[in-house]
């Protein structure tokens, strides 16, 4: 190849190998230019489809134009070979400048690469990937032999989606689903040199090394390996071989003691974010990482700048500057005795500071996606939901008292909110909105509210709440004395679900998160504010969740400015906070990481923080409860064990007819599916595939089909389907309505009827229908109309057929806003006949005993026995059938099936308020607005004062 000539390129000598071909030397002869050629691997040059993707992608990566990143100069080709002519980068690589620096530095006693050259090497590497990201390329194989950094300090990444670019495809190239390409080859022959496999895997990220599909975060957690890499001055995933790297990527976290002392605590909070092992907890943009290094590359003081002059240069500098040293040491004495005395000094500003404190009570916070524990807007009172003797309650504790005292009438409550003034708790409980005095009293009730994520108490005395349970989770707007809620404000484009409404200061506009119908990935959503008064609304931030305003700490404003504020928000398990001016209802500066260690719950998009209006935090320990859990069996003594160890965010399971498989539906972040388990095999098996959500799976009676709820046709209205078990055949629509909501719930043992829930929009409530079944199953079913077969002004959802179709079980909201369990005759009339006494939810009769057992509001599995006399049906006082709590994961989830042996169910991993939080202890952060200016300063609006 040296000699030989590629167009206008002579080629002149050979650099290297690697994974993505052999690369020489060569010189453009037309532009008098060393350039680099990198000839393509031979199995790429001979296959005509993957030269040609190769070369789409080579044409999107030339359209990259950035100082950081190494240009492409074209693609050449001859009948010998195929090369792409790259920018030839002079000086070391950023692997031969570590392991120069690492051994200069072993016999000085410090392999780390020094703050002021590791951190503007990593700023100009972000800087890279950033703009490469905008573009829609990923990396997908960072790592220091891939990073070259010239004499002049500047840094060039190669490479650039090259590993994506040259990869296989077709049914190939693709394993389990997942593209080869989405992972850098480790089994290429360029690349069986054991340094090179170990310098490849060591970078990968735990998705990649699992052979999954990769996107930008697998880029996000490479940058974080070769930061701590240069400032350790050790790899962050060492191994003696390939699967002991893996193993550590996988499994291990970096020895963090190894980063120097001086490593700022931005750089370190910044590489723990790139470098969690769950990508959807992981810094989700290269913006984010920059934006949150930002600061510490100006604050880095170089040390040739702060180098010490010759000593020939102090002593005359030393000569001549003493006179007017002693004169200004003069001068500054002064200056400081006048600050000290003079009147107009201002106020020291409040130091920040956290505080681990007990609730004060003999409880613990339940693990749920609520802020369990608030302040009085004065910041003088906590207010909690804690479990005591199984059952939550609302708890009162002022700062300056040790105990906390419960409040009586409060069972069952969740989510709290103060009042404006700090007078009367709101809170939601028995499928009602409520509130009760914080000095005791009654509890009364505002209005129905069966499913609902957060609400808010405005200065106009107007209660704005999540109420779900309809296509659409909308926002709602009450009066707090009560009355009938109303839909308050608009959605925008796309969005379904509004949540986690906070009024802003003044009262004229609500905060609140909103997302598109029944995504599960709450880190896409937005941060949106809307007039209480009416009007459209309008996105603050993009890519947050349970947002808060916290307003400045202490600290005077510019002149003829008013102070303003910060709004904090949730992405990824961390908490972000950005400039916020409340007036015009904008952001003022870019965002920033704040905080961690906060219980977080991506889905369904809550935190366990709140902030009282004069700027205090409090929040619960924890980390991000992603409703990632596995399967168990749990009997009637309690007892549990593992069904299906691996976890996964599933919900609605429901067996077969015959017990030997089990139905659920998954989510993968990104949409929900229905699969199927055979647990007896233990294998998983996917049904659906179409974009968006599919759920609520119910098996027909032959064990044949399985139908199911989805939005496929059309986002946020839910119509019925149902496809052939074993995954043959197309999936056919049942239901054609534009506008209900409709979920399908239970089969009549003769196959002719569906009874399934329908919900006509946002405030007008869920009924019961019949989709009557027309044919037979040797000829074919065929659906007819749906019919109505219980509606009225309450909520009446989860219909179950009894064993001998005589009779449906099911939820409704009729007595006051509470959901109990009740049951009529089918077809009718007769009945209703209430079966729960203090609460309950998704029936299920068992098969094998007279029993009708469903979700007390404790969370326990309850039986009820009964028995039939004439047209009457008689259900005895509910049980416990299990002593042990289950865990929905999802909203309006079950949680759990029934088991056709009637001895056991399958149920989420058994509820445990101790995971990822701290059961009786909250953090106090006092003066947390002005840490805030500190961190991510531009709180200040300059907005003119009134």
């Amino acid at each position: 190849m040296i000699g030989t000539r590629l167009g206008p390129y002579q080629v002149v000598a050979k650099l290297g190998e690697g994974g993505m071909g052999e690369v020489y030397r060569a010189t453009d002869t037309n532009l008098k230019r060393q350039v680099a050629i990198k000839v393509l691997p031979a199995a790429v040059a001979a296959d005509g489809d993957r030269l040609a993707r190769f070369q789409r992608e080579a044409e999107v990566l030339a359209a990259l134009n950035h100082p950081n990143i190494a240009a492409i100069y074209g693609l050449e080709k001859t009948p010998e070979c195929t090369a792409l002519v790259m920018e030839l980068v002079e000086g070391e690589d950023l692997s031969q400048r570590i392991d120069r620096l690492r051994a200069r530095g072993a016999s000085a006693g410090q392999a780390a690469m020094p703050l002021d050259e590791a951190l503007p090497i990593a700023r100009q590497i972000a800087e890279a990937l950033e703009a490469a990201h905008e573009q829609g390329i990923v990396h997908r194989d960072l790592k220091p032999a891939n990073i070259k950094v010239r004499e002049d300090g500047t840094v060039k990444v190669l490479d650039f989606g090259l590993a994506k670019a040259l990869g296989p495809e077709g049914p190939s190239a693709t394993a389990g689903g997942v593209s080869a390409s989405m992972s850098p080859t480790m089994t290429s022959p360029a690349m069986t040199a054991m340094g090179m496999i170990l310098g490849t895997a060591a970078y990968m990220a735990p998705e990649q090394a699992r052979g999954r599909a990769v996107d930008r975060r697998a880029d996000i957690w490479a940058f974080g390996v070769v930061v701590f890499e240069m400032l350790a001055g050790q790899r962050a995933f060492p191994g003696d071989d390939l699967t002991d790297t893996l193993a550590a990527v996988v499994k291990l976290e970096p020895a963090w003691e190894s980063l120097p002392p001086g490593v700022p605590d931005r750089v370190r909070r910044v590489l723990h974010a790139c470098l969690r092992k769950d990508p959807r907890q992981r810094l989700g943009d290269m913006q984010s990482v920059r934006l949150a290094l930002d600061g510490a590359f100006e604050t880095t003081v170089s040390q040739a700048a702060a180098s010490a002059p010759s000593a020939l240069a102090q002593r005359s500098l030393v000569a001549r500057a003493l006179p007017w040293a002693i004169a200004s040491v003069a001068v500054l004495i002064a200056g400081v005795l006048l600050m000290f005395w003079a009147p107009w000094r201002p106020a020291p500003v409040p130091t920040p500071r956290k505080v681990l404190a007990s609730i004060g009570a003999d409880a613990s916070l339940p693990t749920s996606p609520g802020a369990s524990a608030i302040l009085s807007p004065d910041g003088t009172t906590l207010a909690f939901v804690a479990r005591q003797a199984g059952s939550a309650r609302l708890f009162i504790r002022t700062l300056d008292q040790l105990q906390a005292v419960p409040l009586a009438g409060t069972e069952g409550a969740e989510d709290p909110f103060f009042s404006p003034d700090g007078q009367w708790l709101a809170f939601f409980a028995d499928g009602a909105l409520k509130k009760i005095s914080v000095a005791g009293g009654a509890a009364v009730t505002i209005c129905d509210a069966v499913e609902h994520f957060g609400g808010t108490w405005t200065d106009s005395d107007t209660i704005v709440f999540n109420r779900s349970g309809a296509p659409t989770a909308r926002l709602m707007r009450v009066s707090a004395a009560g009355g009938k809620p109303e839909i308050f404000g608009v959605l925008s484009p796309g969005a379904g679900r509004q949540r986690w409404p906070q009024a802003l200061p003044g009262g004229q506009a609500v905060l609140y998160s909103e997302h598109s119908p029944f995504a599960t990935n709450w880190d896409t959503a937005n941060l949106v504010v809307a007039p209480v008064s009416g009007g459209a609304p309008k996105v603050v931030v993009r890519g947050g969740y349970f947002g808060r305003y916290v307003p400045s700490g202490p600290g005077s404003p510019k002149r003829g400015e008013r102070e303003g504020g910060h709004l904090i928000y949730l992405h990824q398990g961390t908490v972000f906070a950005v400039p916020f001016d409340p007036t015009r209802l904008e952001t003022v500066g870019p965002a920033m990481p704040a905080l961690e260690g906060v219980a977080t719950f991506p889905n369904p998009g809550g935190g366990k923080l709140a902030v009282s209006s004069e700027g205090t935090l409090v929040y619960v320990p924890g980390t991000a409860v992603s409703g990632e859990r596995p399967i168990e069996w749990l009997t009637r003594d309690g007892k549990a064990a593992v069904l299906r160890a691996t976890k996964a965010q599933w919900s609605n399971p429901r067996f077969s007819p015959n017990g030997e498989k089990l139905a659920l539906d998954i989510s993968d972040g990104q949409q929900r599916d229905i699969w199927v388990y055979d647990w007896a095999r233990d294998t998983l098996t996917q049904l659906t595939f179409e974009p968006g959500e599919d759920r609520f799976p119910v098996w027909t009676p032959d064990g044949r089909r399985l139908v199911f709820g989805s939005d496929r046709a059309k986002a946020g209205t839910f119509n019925l389907y149902w496809a052939n078990a074993d995954g043959t055949g197309e999936v056919t629509r049942l239901t054609d309505s534009p506008e209900t909501h409709s979920q399908g719930s239970s089969w009549h043992p003769s196959g002719k009827f569906l009874a399934f829930q329908a919900a006509r929009g946002a405030g007008n409530g869920v009924d019961l229908m019949i989709l009557p079944m027309e044919g037979d199953a040797t000829r074919g079913w065929t659906p007819g109309t749906p019919t109505v077969f219980l509606g009225s002004p309450a909520n009446e959802t989860t219909p179950t057929f009894s064993p001998d179709g005589r009779w449906i079980a099911y939820t409704s909201s009729e007595r006051g806003g509470v959901g109990d369990i009740y049951v009529r005759p089918f077809p009718g009339p007769g009945g209703p006949w209430r079966v729960s006494t203090g609460g309950g939810r998704f029936p299920r009769w068992s098969a094998t005993a007279p029993e009708l057992l469903f979700v007390a509001r404790e969370g326990t599995i309850t039986a009820a026995r009964y028995a039939v006399v004439g047209d009457s049906f008689r259900a005895d006082t509910p049980q416990v059938w299990t002593p042990t709590s289950i865990q929905a994961v999802a909203p309006g989830n079950s949680g759990y099936a029934l088991h056709p042996d009637g001895k056991r169910v399958a149920a989420a991993a058994v509820a445990d308020d101790s995971e990822g939080v701290a059961n009786d202890k909250v953090v106090f952060f006092f003066n947390f607005g002005a840490y805030l200016k500190r961190i991510a300063p531009g709180g200040q609006t300059g907005v003119p004062e009134s």
